[in-house]
């Protein structure tokens, strides 16, 4: 990355601000991630959010709406400040309404409703930097998932089993949303395998610290699918009541046999760094036991054990997974006020399969036409 040094006449450093803008439609790390890496870019990161209206236009129907969307990417860790209603076509006259030095966004294409880059205006101007597109995920595919009810983004604890359903996801196409008679693949909208690693958790963990003495300590568990707005609005509850929050995460196994069908939607490394990214939580369990024990409550000191309004399944024996916490007179429930789930942002996925089906593949295919026309003038150059 670039130094986000820069003296202002009085030789004082000066605050670089910058810009990214969006859909954030159904946000995943993948968003998460773009913003990390732009706020490393500057030190003060404006994000523009582009209405329902702007996306139906130019891409088609988003999944979540523009208030949705904006209290999303505000509860991301590295956002300064949320524009609503941002155009989709970033001006000049934006990042100079809004004091930014220049624009970052991933290293794919985004396109308009007439096939032009939407950032051709701060490229051309020399107010334009790209960073690194997260690769392994995306909006598409993830609706892809919905709509298909596939497992095998799911991982598995069993080798053998593992090994099995990998070579069905990287080498099978059951994931993908066909095209008609066209073979050819947008390399912005394919999606390959996501290939989590150390050092990602430790980008997506910075910032958080130990608890400090007499920290009022809070721990929630669950599958955090989808990582939400209902998500958001619980944990910043949670947080009005503690100090330090820890998330405990269950496995795709777990919570498949709770859930049932495909869920979860997201697996559980996804799932890790989409909750890291939310700005109320301080640390994550991966791996977390379905029922909450009295050793898990000592080893990290809780406090408090929070859970939601939404019905809690029991254990495979039966019994009650918060009967320990609420034994020992730690265990609270938490009304987020917000009744949206995982769930019914699947079905409204379901509800609207044959428009989302075609905005993917309207999306794709002015993809390629630009890929090619890249392509193109790469062979040229080469001549």
């Amino acid at each position: 990355m670039e130094s986000n040094n820069s003296n202002n006449n009085n030789g004082e450093k000066r605050q670089v601000r910058v810009w990214s803008d969006g859909c954030f439609d159904l946000v995943h790390f993948g968003h998460a991630n773009q913003l990390r890496q732009a706020k490393s870019f500057g030190d003060y990161l404006i994000v523009g959010v582009h209405t329902d209206d702007e996306i139906a236009l130019h891409k088609g129907p988003p999944v979540f709406n523009q208030e949705e969307r904006y209290k999303m990417v505000r509860a991301i860790k590295w956002v300064d400040q949320v524009v609503e209603g941002a155009p989709y076509i970033t001006t000049l006259d934006t990042l100079e309404k809004y004091g930014c030095d220049f624009c970052v966004h991933g290293n794919d294409i985004t396109v308009d409703a007439n096939g032009q880059d939407t950032y051709r205006y701060v490229k051309e101007a020399g107010k334009y930097k790209e960073c690194e597109r997260t690769a392994g995920v995306s909006t598409t595919d993830l609706v892809g998932r919905m709509l298909l009810l596939t497992k095998q983004h799911h991982q598995y604890n069993d080798d053998s089993d593992f090994a099995t359903k990998n070579y069905e996801r990287t080498n099978g196409n059951s994931n993908k949303l066909e095209k008609n008679g066209n073979s050819v693949r947008s390399p912005w909208t394919t999606i390959s395998q996501f290939l989590p690693s150390t050092r990602k958790i430790l980008q997506f963990a910075e910032g958080s610290n130990e608890p400090k003495p007499g920290d009022l300590i809070a721990y929630v568990c669950g599958a955090f699918d989808l990582f939400h707005v209902g998500h958001v609005d619980f944990l910043e509850k949670v947080k009005q009541n503690a100090d330090y929050v820890i998330v405990g995460l269950h496995t795709d196994v777990v919570v498949n046999k709770y859930r049932g069908s495909n869920f979860p939607i997201m697996n559980l490394q996804e799932r890790v760094l989409s909750v890291l990214a939310c700005k109320f939580v301080d640390e994550v369990v991966i791996g977390a036991p379905y029922k909450v024990s009295r050793e898990l409550i000592d080893h990290f000191n809780v406090d408090f054990v929070a859970h939601g309004l939404t019905r809690v399944p029991a254990d495979v024996n039966g019994t009650d997974p918060y009967e320990v916490p609420k034994s020992l007179n730690k265990f609270i429930n938490v009304d987020s006020g917000n009744e949206l789930t995982t769930s019914k942002i699947v079905e409204r996925i379901i509800e609207n399969r044959l428009e989302f089906i075609r905005r993917n593949e309207a999306k794709e295919q002015k993809e390629i036409k630009i890929y090619e026309a890249l392509q193109k003038i790469k062979s040229l150059n080469q001549l």
